[in-house]
């Protein structure tokens, strides 16, 4: 009988739920084996806070968004730190692992997730780290799960801005604001998905002359009055930039921040696909 633990960990993301269940069909199929999921992450290992799951627990969430195990944010850098609960972390999550009398444990997380992982690797636990994060930032890797779903979402979610400012036929700057606060990849990808005139992403320093009012006057004398300044919150103020654009153009402009919506929903086809891969392969 082989145990394998299974917890989700840090910001929920589309895909979640297809990794989860390609974990388990995967491990059923090959094994004879035991999924216990771990409740909220780490504060689960912590606190030994788990249920012993069945086949069917993992049945018709491919499709669901979030994640069935519940999540929660143990920043890495308190790991170490004993709290005024008196509570050795790190000693606790290694009871909890032999208490479970695991063989290994799956963690799904982005980069302080797996931090937290390697640590407990470094501890002698048996580890396998899967990669998710809308921001697609995660080292090591080309695409997470999460970040296609939540790139569609963003570039649905221009357009319907898009139609509303083309009403107005004195013309109409929206700035959207997604998340990325170290990492341009949603706001360039979903910004190019749209058509977005401007595209502002933290690794890049822009100049408001050249990248925001010349693109807009050029893109004006194209003979079009609606424009899409797709921005990472990494960027900064995004109503201060409203305010400079209105300023600087005498164009109307209006500031929209996306906020979790990038984060719900189904996951899409892409996203499906890549988080069962992952899910078979660990």
């Amino acid at each position: 009988m082989i145990r394998i633990g299974m917890l989700t960990s840090g910001g929920d993301c589309p895909g979640l739920n297809a990794a989860i269940r390609g974990v388990a069909r995967a491990a059923y199929e090959m094994f004879d084996a035991e999924i216990i999921g771990i409740h909220d992450g780490y504060r689960g290992l912590i606190e030994g806070d788990y249920q012993e799951m069945k086949r069917s627990d993992f049945s018709g969430i491919l499709t669901l968004g979030g994640t069935i195990l519940g999540t929660a944010r143990t920043p890495f850098r308190d790991m170490r730190k004993i709290g005024e609960d008196k509570v050795d972390k790190v000693a606790a999550m290694k009871k909890t692992y032999k208490d479970l009398k695991l063989d290994c444990l799956v963690i799904l997380g982005g980069n302080g997730t797996h931090k937290t992982a390697n640590l407990l690797s470094q501890e002698g636990l048996n580890v396998i780290g899967l990669p998710k994060t809308i921001d697609n930032d995660l080292y090591g890797t080309d695409h997470c799960p999460g970040f296609a779903s939540a790139a569609k979402y963003i570039a649905t979610s221009c357009m319907e801005v898009k139609h509303d400012a083309c009403c107005y036929d004195t013309g109409m700057v929206t700035i959207i604001e997604v998340m990325g606060r170290h990492a341009g990849w949603l706001a360039l990808s979903a910004g190019i998905a749209a058509g977005a005139t401007s595209i502002l992403v933290p690794e890049i320093p822009y100049d408001f002359q050249r990248d925001i009012v010349d693109r807009m006057k050029y893109t004006s004398s194209l003979g079009k009055h609606h424009f899409i300044v797709m921005v990472a919150e990494g960027i900064g103020d995004v109503d201060q930039l409203a305010r400079d654009i209105e300023s600087a153009t005498g164009v109307e402009t209006r500031a929209t921040v996306l906020g979790h919506v990038q984060r719900g929903g189904s996951p899409s086809m892409a996203d499906r696909m890549l988080a069962a891969q992952f899910g078979n392969k660990a």
